[in-house]
C-alpha cells in the first residue's frame, strides 16, 4: 500500500545552508517517526513559498546516506495572501503497511501552525 507522509518546516533566512539544514532535519524526522527506509519511498514532492529560492531543498535528500536515488521534485507553493512565510513542505509517497491513521506527519518550527492538531507530538 502507498501512503503520503506530510512534513513541513520553516527557515528564518533565505540562505542555501539553512534551507538544506532544515530540509535534512525534516526528512530525517519523517523517516525516523514512520520507520521509513529510502527503498520504501516511491517519490517526494517538495514545495517552497516564493521567499525560499536560495537553494533546491531536494539537495538535502541527495546528501543523506541511502537517499541518493529517491526521485524528488521541487516546486513553488501557491502564493496565498497571509500564508506562512519561508515554508518548506514535503509530501513523501511511501510503501507501507501502516493504516492511514497510523501515519505520523511531521511539523517543525513555525510550520506547527499549519496543522496544530497533528503537531502535538514531542512538544513541537
Amino acid at each position: 500500500m502507498t501512503r503520503g507522509v506530510r512534513g513541513a518546516t520553516t527557515v528564518e533566512n533565505n540562505k542555501a545552508s539553512e534551507i538544506i539544514e532544515h530540509t535534512r532535519a525534516l526528512v530525517l524526522e519523517m523517516a525516523e517517526t514512520n520507520n521509513i527506509q529510502p527503498e520504501d519511498v516511491s517519490h517526494a514532492f517538495i514545495s517552497v513559498t516564493k521567499d525560499v529560492d536560495a537553494a533546491f531543498p531536494a539537495k538535502a535528500l541527495r546528501e543523506i546516506d541511502g537517499w541518493k536515488y529517491v526521485p524528488v521534485m521541487c516546486m513553488q507553493e501557491i502564493d496565498v495572501p497571509g500564508s506562512l512565510p519561508k515554508c518548506i513542505r514535503i509530501m513523501m509517497v511511501v510503501n507501507t503497511d501502516a493504516e492511514q491513521k497510523e501515519v505520523k506527519h511531521t511539523f517543525q518550527r513555525e510550520a506547527v501552525k499549519l496543522r496544530p492538531d497533528l503537531a502535538e507530538r514531542k512538544g513541537r
